[in-house]
């Protein structure tokens, strides 16, 4: 094939019906996020400007109670009977056959035939003024009571980790949907354009079931999925320059890229790739901003012991005093993993007398910190707090082998758990919702986790159902056909 051929291939390429419309008025995809890229729709350049590009601030809806979000995810789902749900007739049905009516038409993971109630393994009392009821598993959140504002009775339709814990932050059980801090990152964009809008930090011994599509961006342009930072080595992976490239030379080649990608994007008009410019342009400034965000270490000694840090090391613990470092700093939304709470009793890690009471001592203290620190620099107001699972736990024992679970553990349970809130607009030291007797199912206060996700979104200034972004013929939003705010915990 000769010059001119390739030429006239070129050509016609680029005037199939797909890449007219793409190219027609920069795209008619361009247009439709015109108003979300601001001026970079139109090719103007990003910089450090806080006035153009896909993270530039963004007005919400209504005045926000909250600016940003901490969301503290235990995977695994840890169990609420041992924390905030205190059932003393539980207690009394201990190792008592379960009555066949909690059976019938129910769907277990591993349960079978029928096993023994399970009382609690922990012992509760009140605490603050509000007499949250806290175990002695969390000493430490228990002198914080009267921040928070539990939800006894969340529900989730999903009784397996991955398809739940998506649920949880994309609204949909399956692949595909952005998270919810990207649409948070999307509405709103961010405060500082010299870190990424969406954070994430990881700690356990694994990352979630569902992996990194909890923090993916699905459809909405890729600059709003999570960036996973590390509180070891270098924060982000790559960051660094390579051995032997100079600042400016890494300058200058991201200069060319750029103008390479503007050639392109005047040529296809394709949104995807001003998202791609933006993402190279906030790498480079990101290599001198993270590493100052993510020093732990020039913090001072009280705080250090405050938080029960270990600098140096992948901590739960470390994740806490970062994630307020990048809040104060304009990130929008972190998101904190800690993983291990699948308490089924098989072995000493998932056992509720073992395991659990470990995830619970690493945790406890980071997270009372985290709350008063924030508190004391004026930023819990701010910042909304979420604390929670991706489900709950049976009020009786496991038995998957059909016999008593040497270390004793609770199998998914779907149809209540706890969750809290604290910061941001949520009453303090309030409850709303209820189970029955055993903790088994609502008897009043009863929400999902998009009655959940649309109260975050309303703390943000945002309609959830007017937060929408059109994809394949529709207008698609995090809580996709349901949800409705929680006004009962709101301030």
């Amino acid at each position: 094939m000769n010059i001119y051929d390739e030429a006239r291939l070129r050509f016609a390429h680029l005037q199939t019906r797909r890449h007219f419309l793409k190219s027609f008025s920069a795209g008619l995809g361009g247009a439709a996020l015109s108003s979300l890229l601001g001026p970079a729709a139109m090719g103007a350049p990003f910089g450090n400007s806080p006035q153009i590009g896909p993270l530039s601030p963004k007005p919400p809806h209504f005045v926000p109670k909250a600016t940003r979000v901490i969301f503290l995810h235990m995977a695994g789902a840890p169990s609420q009977l041992e924390l905030f749900d205190y059932k003393p007739l539980l207690a009394r049905l201990d190792g008592e056959l379960t009555p066949p009516s909690l059976l019938e038409g129910k769907r277990f993971s591993f349960i079978k035939g029928i096993p023994k109630m399970l009382g609690p393994q922990a012992t509760f009392s009140q605490h603050g003024n509000s007499g949250a009821w806290i175990s002695d598993r969390l000493p430490h959140l228990a002198s914080v009571a009267d921040e928070i504002s539990f939800l006894k009775a969340m529900h989730t339709d999903e009784f397996n980790h991955a398809p739940a814990q998506l649920l949880m932050y994309t609204g949909s059980p399956r692949l595909g949907r952005p998270s919810m801090g990207s649409w948070a990152v999307y509405g709103l964009g961010t405060e500082n354009q010299d870190l990424p809008g969406f954070v994430v930090l990881i700690s356990g011994a694994a990352t979630p079931s569902a992996g990194a599509s909890v923090w993916g961006s699905g459809f909405l342009p890729t600059i709003y999925q999570g960036v996973q930072c590390r509180s070891e080595g270098d924060p982000v992976l790559f960051l660094s320059d390579p051995e032997g490239v100079p600042r400016d030379l890494r300058k200058a080649s991201i200069d060319a890229i750029t103008k390479i990608n503007r050639q392109q994007h005047e040529e296809m008009g394709d949104p995807e790739i001003l998202t791609r410019i933006a993402q190279y342009e906030l790498a480079f400034r990101m290599q001198m901003s993270v590493p100052d965000a993510m020093d732990i270490l020039s913090e001072p000694d009280y705080v250090h012991a405050e938080y029960g840090t270990a600098p140096g090391e992948i901590s739960f613990a470390n994740n806490c005093l970062l994630a307020r470092r990048l809040v104060e700093r304009g990130v929008r939304f972190v998101q904190l993993f800690h993983w291990g709470w699948d308490s089924h009793g098989n072995g000493e890690r998932e056992g509720l007398r073992h395991g659990f009471v470990a995830r619970c001592r690493e945790t406890d203290q980071p997270i009372a910190a985290l709350i008063r620190d924030l508190d004391r620099r004026g930023l819990l107001d701010e910042t909304l707090i979420v604390w929670g699972g991706e489900f709950g736990r049976t009020p009786m024992l496991e038995n998957r082998s059909g016999e008593d679970n040497a270390f004793v553990g609770r199998d998914h349970h779907s149809d209540v758990f706890t969750m809290w809130m604290a910061g941001g607009g949520i009453k303090r030291g309030f409850t709303h919702g209820e189970t029955d007797e055993i903790g088994y199912q609502a008897v009043s206060g009863r929400t999902h986790v998009h009655d959940l996700q649309a109260t975050i979104l309303h703390q943000l200034g945002f309609d959830h159902e007017r937060l929408t972004f059109p994809y394949q013929g529709r207008g698609f939003r995090l809580t996709d056909v349901g949800g409705r705010v929680i006004n009962e915990i709101i301030a």
